[in-house]
């Protein structure tokens, strides 16, 4: 795979959601002359009007790359017509399942030595051209999945489409690339569903003490029911092979449970996020964590955030909680620990209410 290819236009994006769209201010702001369409001309135009690129009609036999950026349940008949109706153009998809895609191109009997499946592992809850954003694939994964009958024109156009949105590029076959998603996205997707699907029988007074920890679970619960579905029926085999092993593992909770000793349950869960990369794909970090309070008006985080960085110590991450009472909110400051007394003596001095690193 040629790590010198440059990435040539116009290309073709045919899709303008929030994949599709930021797709295109991507490339649009690194130069490339980008062409959108969608079977809504509306959401076409407002991609346009976001910086992604133009609606003018293109000469087909000049396009150089199609990107299919439609849902998945519409990606066969796309790229089969993008293969079509642009003769020269080397043609990807951006969907989250690459092997039943393959397999159903090929019943289709199409030439697929121009497609090279792609999937950017970048998104957001907000949907639609208006939340597009340029930087979406920053320092993002974004797996290439060549076949045995892609050329080597078609893999390194497609890998230098996802570099040049400033990703970082993974390949891996299709199967594989199923696999793995069904573990690290489509599962938490059903466990987070799951989980968030039982609070509507919860009593109001309950859910009123709810944490932090509650809203991180089921944050991407509330992603699209339709979108969802057709990414989880399009990787059912892998899905429910996950769901299955996931069920084992929440008998084994409910054995402790009854037994009266979970502490191996639990350990298994702190080896589980260990295991997690930390940033930039490089080992997990141990990092020292404060918890500030800060008041519910205009600025207060402003001014943190300027004060910390008199600390001269880089915070590696945040959260806030709000508290459901006081018109205050509690924002955890990560920090590497060797910066951690510095940290908490400049904030101390500054007037912040803090709580020691854990």
């Amino acid at each position: 795979m040629s790590e010198t290819t440059e990435l040539q236009g116009p290309v073709v994006i045919i899709g303008a959601g929030l994949i599709g769209a930021s797709v295109g201010c991507a490339l649009t702001a690194a130069g490339i002359d980008v062409r959108l369409s969608d079977r809504n001309p509306a959401h076409a135009q407002v991609a346009a009007g976001r910086g992604a690129g133009s609606v003018d009609p293109v000469d087909p036999d000049e396009v150089a790359v199609v990107v299919a950026a439609v849902p998945p349940a519409a990606l066969v008949g796309v790229i089969m017509a993008a293969l079509a109706q642009y003769p020269n153009a080397y043609v990807t998809d951006v969907g989250s399942v690459k092997h039943r895609i393959l397999i159903r191109l090929r019943e289709q009997g199409a030439d697929l030595s121009r497609y090279v499946g792609s999937h950017p592992m970048a998104g957001s809850h907000l949907s639609g051209p208006i939340s597009a954003n340029e930087d979406l694939f920053a320092d993002r994964t974004w797996i290439v999945a060549p076949h045995e009958g892609s050329t080597p024109g078609a893999v390194d156009t497609v890998t230098a489409l996802a570099r040049t949105c400033r990703a970082r590029v993974v390949r891996m076959g299709t199967a594989d690339h199923d696999r793995a998603v069904a573990e690290v996205s489509h599962l938490p997707q059903v466990v987070s569903s799951v989980l968030a699907s039982g609070l509507t029988g919860v009593a109001p007074a309950h859910l009123a003490i709810a944490g932090q920890g509650l809203r991180d679970t089921t944050r991407i619960a509330g992603s699209d029911p339709g979108l969802w579905q057709q990414i989880l029926l399009g990787n059912r085999e892998e899905v429910a092979q996950e769901v299955r092993r996931f069920r084992a593992r929440l008998d084994d909770m409910l054995e402790g449970l009854e037994a009266g000793y979970v502490e191996p349950q639990l350990a298994a869960g702190v080896a589980g996020t260990l295991a997690i990369p930390g940033k930039h794909g490089g080992r997990h970090e141990e990092y020292a964590r404060f918890i500030v309070q800060i008041p519910d008006e205009q600025g207060a985080l402003a001014r943190l955030f300027v004060d910390a960085d008199r600390a001269g110590v880089s915070i590696e991450d945040i959260s806030i909680e709000h508290d459901p009472v006081k018109q205050v909110g509690w924002l955890s400051l990560a920090v590497v620990p060797e910066g951690a007394e510095r940290l908490e003596k400049t904030m101390t001095e500054a007037g912040w209410e803090i709580q020691p690193p854990d």
